[in-house]
């Protein structure tokens, strides 16, 4: 399965320029064969089977030309489009890369050096072109879409729904929300942004429209519902608060819009979920509630400023509510880690805590946490619900600012001389040398390295892996591979292991 975001060219999609060939699955219900010797599309397209049972009734207009308006009365889908769609651009950029031939393989050959002459050895310039949309968000030419739609690009151009021209500079860029503002250039009258909705107030199964510019086919509207709300853990981005719709979205409807039945902007189209690269009825978009604060922001200070706690998170689930002996269907996070010196320490929060409530709003996931945290802001006093121990404590802290984030992935540490070896786990204990082998923190005291793991065993079950640092066995510290013998051996039924790995903490559960 592919998460793929949906500017043009991608290393799913291909160079623009190239001819595309559409799937039969997205063009079901037609018997021809489609050609376009202008563009170069040659579409094969799957024959329809039409079934006819009993007799038709036919509606006097058809049944999903209209929406129910929020009560309001019916509301024409073509008379929201042509609202919606004069506010959705389509842009293009280009990034400019010069590739030096000494570093093409071929040129080491005398064959291919002698064949390309002296001009061979001249760095050329390479032009790689990529393909998005936007949208209009205010009168003065400002336009919200995708990081990677302009990302690194040197020229960006816009073309509006009136079919104007223009050059765009970037305002500023949000790679860890894959957000980005841009401002047109030149004379800007007559642009009709789109009116900002609040996406929170969607519903499952209410109707949206995706518009964009798919495929460099030009502005294309398509409509389906709201399937879900909150996808948090897509792994696109690092703060995901994804609304998840079937409205048929495609490459190059990258920071398109989706519009409600109301007309309003509720979501920025950013990618899909595929076998192909292409559209499979999974697609995904950034809530305006999300993506407001951060347009704000990339306006005034040029960048994002997020609120940080100081803490590594994962979720809680059973087996970890089990083992941490608390009330059975817990909810929560659990905090793995808490950063000396940051603010949840100077509030007081602990390793191992469950954080229930952030300003008496529950938080129930570890993007949910992460993006309600991310979003109050620095300098912002919050209140935490939590659990210790199996006990409610209410605690208050004051959030920094979100640092620049650095980490290293471990290398996986060659066998050393005896290693303590239990039930399928081989490890050492941390020594200098693997210390500095590893990249590990002076702040991480001791612990045992994980050196090897047998397939099928609860530690390989559990997803431990070579390289991991072993710091407690049932929340007791762990100094050296013996003492995780000793403590690993001793204990009864699942065993709680507090591992680090990559410059983070997490708590796992070994089943035995």
């Amino acid at each position: 399965m592919i998460v793929a975001k949906l500017g043009l060219p991608l290393a799913f999609v291909g160079a623009l320029g190239a001819a595309f060939v559409f799937s039969p699955s997205g063009c079901a219900g037609s018997s021809r064969t489609a050609k376009d010797s202008g563009t170069g599309l040659t579409p094969e397209l799957s024959p329809a089977t039409v079934t006819r049972a009993g007799t038709a009734s036919f509606l006097p207009h058809p049944a999903f030309a209209y929406a129910d308006n929020a009560g309001h009365g019916a509301a024409s889908i073509a008379d929201i489009a042509e609202r919606a769609m004069p506010s959705v651009v389509n842009i293009s950029s280009t990034k400019i890369r010069r590739e030096d031939p000494q570093n093409m393989p071929f040129m080491n050959d005398p064959f291919f050096r002698h064949f390309f002459g002296p001009g061979g050895e001249v760095p050329r310039e390479r032009r790689e072109q990529g393909l998005g949309s936007g949208v209009i968000v205010s009168a003065d030419g400002v336009v919200l879409t995708n990081n990677h739609v302009v990302e690194q690009a040197d020229e960006i151009k816009v073309v509006t729904g009136d079919r104007r021209e223009f050059d765009a500079k970037v305002l500023g860029t949000d790679p860890k929300s894959d957000l980005a503002v841009i401002k047109l250039q030149g004379d800007v009258k007559g642009l009709k942004p789109a009116v900002i909705g609040d996406s929170a107030r969607l519903r499952l199964g209410d109707v949206v429209l995706a518009i964009g510019n798919p495929f460099a086919l030009g502005q294309t509207l398509t409509m389906g519902i709201v399937s879900a709300k909150g996808r948090a853990n897509v792994g696109i981005v690092d703060y995901e608060d994804f609304i998840q719709t079937d409205a048929a979205i495609n490459p190059g409807n990258s920071g398109g819009a989706l519009v409600n039945m109301e007309g309003q902007l509720v979501g920025i189209n950013t990618a899909i979920l595929s076998r192909s690269g292409g559209y499979m009825g999974i697609g995904f978009a950034i809530p305006t509630n999300m993506a407001k604060p951060i347009m704000e922001s990339l306006q005034k200070n040029g960048k994002v400023v997020r609120g940080w706690l100081g803490i590594a998170i994962q979720d809680l689930d059973q087996e970890l509510v089990r083992a941490f002996k608390l009330p059975p269907n817990t909810s929560g996070v659990l905090l793995s880690d808490v950063s000396p010196g940051g603010p949840a320490a100077k509030a007081g929060l602990q390793r191992g805590d469950v954080i229930q409530k952030v300003n008496g709003q529950p938080v129930n996931s570890t993007g949910e946490l992460r993006n309600t945290i991310a979003a109050a802001g620095s300098g912002v006093d919050v209140k935490l619900d939590i659990l210790r121990d199996g006990k409610s404590k209410v605690v208050s802290a004051k959030l920094g600012e979100m640092p620049v984030e650095a980490g290293a992935t471990p290398d996986k540490p060659g066998q050393q001389a005896q290693p303590a070896s239990l039930d399928g786990l081989t490890l050492e204990s941390l020594t200098p040398e693997l210390r500095r082998k590893l990249r590990v923190a002076p702040d991480v005291g001791g612990g045992a390295v994980v050196t090897d793991i047998q397939p099928g065993s609860a530690a390989g079950r559990a997803g431990l892996r070579p390289g991991d640092i072993v710091l407690e066995v049932n929340r007791q510290k762990v100094d050296g591979a013996e003492r995780f013998r000793q403590l690993y051996a001793s204990a009864k039924g699942n065993v709680l292991l507090l591992v680090h790995r990559a410059g983070n903490t997490i708590f796992v559960v070994a089943r035995r």
